[in-house]
């Protein structure tokens, strides 16, 4: 039988692999998807030449 201390490490254990469980869930389907399409979005608005969109904004 588990004593006490195993007990809590059990129970510490699992609560670790349960929170990277729903951390890399959230991950993959929320921060990522998130990140690419913005960076395609900005991209795509400055049509890959940042830097001369940023000069003709200073002037």
């Amino acid at each position: 039988m588990f004593e006490f201390d195993q007990y809590l490490g059990f129970i510490s254990f699992l609560t670790i692999l349960t929170i990277g469980f729903w951390l890399m869930i959230f991950l993959l389907t929320f921060v990522i998807p998130y990140w690419l399409i913005g960076a395609i979005r900005e991209y795509l608005k400055y049509g890959g030449d940042k830097e001369k969109y940023l000069k003709e904004q200073e002037k």
